[in-house]
């Protein structure tokens, strides 16, 4: 019950899921549910006592670096994949969009010459430009899958995730565990920073909550902390 909950209770839960093999992250995140479940609770009138979870601290995380392909690697993928794999890859590639939110495109989020997605991850709606040969390619692909009832078709694709997970196999590129297709993700974003993209626009491109996560990337940028061969005292001697 909540008013019997105190943080050691949980200090011997966190501890006991740490030792079944669950990851500091998620245990960070459980910690983070349960402690709005308080504060919710809070704000609806129910709970008139200290958050129990408020002063509990959350588990530390090395900074994983984030792994991205380069153009040959990009190349090498695309050739092994075909049909909706490489389409949705090439969306990922082009938009940063997540894996489940290019499988699951439908037809009427392209439009305009932009890709619209709603129903984020984030709840953002955001949009992003793509182009016009992109746009060809999406018009090809719905016309070869459906015929002459391509103006009706909802969806662009079916799921090929399996699909991926193979070819990326089949070329042998070598990705960190757990960032299978989202490194399609981190390959966009790690371009277009490298490019001289603004952070502020990839913030709003990736559809994150805070900058605080789009500024991982920002060590890759072409002029990042490019001040230390200036300023530092070394060449001042």
């Amino acid at each position: 019950y909540a008013d019997k909950l105190k943080p050691e209770h949980f200090a011997e839960y966190r501890a006991t899921r740490l030792a079944a093999g669950i990851s500091p992250s998620n245990l960070n995140r459980e910690h983070a549910y349960l402690r709005a479940v308080f504060n919710e609770l809070t704000r609806l009138g129910h709970w008139a006592g200290e958050n129990p979870l408020a002063k509990v601290r959350q588990m530390k995380i090395s900074e994983r670096e984030l792994s991205f392909l380069s153009i040959e690697a990009m190349r090498i993928l695309l050739k092994s994949l075909s049909g909706d794999a490489e389409l949705v890859a090439r969306i990922c590639l082009a938009t940063g969009a997540r894996w489940s939110e290019a499988e699951g495109l439908r037809v009427s989020q392209v439009r305009g010459g932009q890709v619209h997605y709603t129903g984020t991850k984030s709840g953002k709606n955001r949009s992003v430009p793509i182009s016009d040969d992109l746009i060809a390619l999406l018009n090809a692909h719905l016309k070869s899958k459906y015929g002459d009832k391509a103006a009706l078709a909802e969806r662009y694709f079916a799921s090929c995730y399996e699909t991926f997970r193979r070819a990326v196999e089949t070329s042998e590129l070598q990705l960190p565990k757990g960032q299978l297709t989202h490194v399609l993700r981190h390959t966009f974003a790690s371009h277009f920073v490298m490019n001289g993209g603004n952070i502020l626009v990839l913030q709003k491109i990736l559809g994150h909550s805070t900058l605080t996560m789009t500024m991982r990337y920002a060590h890759l940028a072409p002029d990042h902390l490019q001040e230390a061969k200036a300023f530092n005292p070394l060449d001042k001697i």
